[in-house]
């Protein structure tokens, strides 16, 4: 917490154990060794060491670019699930009652609305009492500390009503000391044995502190997070602390919460925590003995309620219903899935979407609208009930660049919309002021539309290509098949070019390959 909060980019986020590391660790250093034995804890620490040696080595080489793969809604409903779970989580600490081991969210919420008649009402009532000051001093009054007055005011009323001998359960001791520093065991054999766990745990937890940070920043749009300082902050905490007997650290969602409802605004909300915790650990550990667990854990939910954000569901049903398809499927892959399956879907939903936008872009006719100074403009036809086309000429414009993932999409709806004229044009002209880029498999494409166009007496003009494409097409040969004097600069020169009465005589601006 100390090392993130000086090289940290998010101002709210708070790193340390996390449940989902825990896990993992225990689920890959379990095959090695006997869990909570000397030789686990050596090898957990080891792991720590190499995970943060990992995502050092992704921040400085630059692979924070990962984390654009994160779609807000993706986001939205994974920051939104996990809150469920948080709170879910938290639920029988604040009823006071037990349930037994569930594998889903739904399952364990189902278990406590079965068994609420076995919750423990002192209990329920002290963590329903303090949740709800919490929720009121928020709207009342949002400057004044009102967990610390809750925490302090629960915790006297459990001493003097001495309240383990009423069932409500408490705290209790806390270990108290710092560890002390030593260097992991460096073997190769064992360090070869580890890689995988190592592997899992870096780019999982990079994965889920890089989403609560970039949670934050949509939250609060004042300050920007850089995903390569985050890997670097996180990689060196991780490798600082594997020499202090610490367990791997990723940001924790229910703290960083708290964090942010408590009011932090820069990296020192971190430092004077940890000078906090250190000082808690030294001196202060006996004070926290008759802390309410209930209590804790309205402390939690009340943290936890502001990652819910109902208000982006609303807006991307008003304006985009496939990124509120994206949130709604995130969001339950992540609370029937678990928070791990759940980013990793939100990532492979994210660049399917984008695959498939990338394979099927707009490809529109244009038709010409007069303006009043006298220039003509060329719009979709579709959108502008005004614009004239002619049965001489088609005029398409492709609005992406022609790659392998879109080029049969590309001259197969061209082909299309030319099948639905009732008179063949003599021309089709092909505004390609969008196309920004091109691949051999887009000039292929390209080059069968020209040849299958040539097949039905129909002559190609080009218009606007940009310059990347235009030295395409001549180091590929294209110009000298398509003729120079067949591309322009503007739709207008293609259109006047085509309507002259002498065209071998035509003197318009065509648009050279050197242009």
């Amino acid at each position: 917490m100390l090392i993130y909060g000086f090289m940290g980019t998010s101002p709210q986020m708070n790193v340390g154990p996390v449940a989902l590391t825990a896990v993992l660790l225990l689920a890959g250093i379990s095959n090695l060794a006997t869990p909570f034995t000397d030789e686990y804890i050596q090898l957990v620490i080891l792991c720590g060491l190499f995970v943060g040696l990992f995502q050092l080595c992704m921040g400085l080489l630059r692979m924070g670019f990962i984390v654009n793969f994160l779609s807000h809604p993706v986001l939205s409903g994974f920051i939104s699930a996990a809150a469920v779970i948080i709170i879910v989580s938290q639920l029988p600490n604040l009823l006071g009652s037990e349930i037994g081991e569930s594998e889903t969210t739904f399952d364990k919420f189902l278990s406590i609305c079965f068994k609420m008649s076995e919750c423990h009402w002192l209990t329920f009532l002290i963590g329903g009492v303090s949740l709800g000051i919490l929720i009121t001093l928020k709207k009342l009054a949002p400057r004044f500390p009102g967990l610390l007055l809750v925490i302090v005011c629960t915790t006297l009323l459990s001493y003097f009503i001495n309240a383990p001998s009423k069932g409500v359960s408490i705290i209790g001791d806390i270990p108290s000391g710092l560890p002390a520093f030593g260097l992991p065991t460096i073997d190769l054999d064992v360090i070869i044995s580890i890689m995988p766990t190592a592997l899992t745990v870096c780019f999982v937890g990079f994965i889920g502190s890089l989403s609560i940070s970039k949670g934050l920043e949509l939250k609060h749009r004042s300050y920007k997070v850089d995903a390569n300082k985050e890997l670097v902050a996180l990689g060196f905490s991780k490798m600082i602390g594997s020499l202090f007997q610490a367990m791997p650290s990723s940001g924790s969602f229910s703290r960083s919460a708290l964090n942010d409802t408590s009011g932090a605004h820069s990296g020192l909300s971190s430092i004077v925590s940890s000078l906090i915790v250190g000082l808690t650990l030294l001196v202060l550990t006996p004070i926290f003995y008759y802390i309410p667990t209930t209590v804790l854990a309205a402390a939690i939910i009340y943290s936890v309620l502001g990652l819910l954000n109902v208000t982006e569901i609303k807006y991307l049903y008003k304006i985009r219903r496939r990124d509120l398809l994206m949130l709604l499927l995130t969001f339950m892959a992540t609370l029937g899935l678990g928070i791990e399956i759940g980013i990793l879907t939100g990532v492979v939903l994210s660049l399917l979407l984008l695959l498939y936008q990338t394979s099927r872009p707009n490809v529109v006719e244009l038709g010409a609208i007069s303006h009043p100074t006298g220039m003509t403009h060329y719009r979709n036809i579709e959108r502008f009930e005004d614009a004239i086309t002619t049965d001489d000429h088609l005029i398409i414009r492709f609005d992406n660049q022609l790659h392998f993932a879109n080029s049969s999409f590309f001259k197969d709806s061209i082909v299309a919309i030319l099948d639905k004229k009732p008179i063949k044009p003599l021309y089709l002209v092909l505004d390609a002021s969008n196309i920004y880029d091109m691949d051999s498999t887009g000039l292929h494409a390209l080059e069968d539309l020209y040849v299958t166009l040539k097949g039905r007496s129909i002559q190609l003009v080009i218009s606007g290509a940009k310059g990347d494409v235009r030295d395409l097409f001549k180091r590929s040969g294209f110009f000298q098949k398509l003729e120079s004097s067949h591309h322009f600069m503007q739709v207008t020169d293609a259109i006047a070019y085509s309507e002259s009465d002498d065209l071998d005589n035509w003197n318009a601006p065509a648009l050279q390959s050197d242009f």
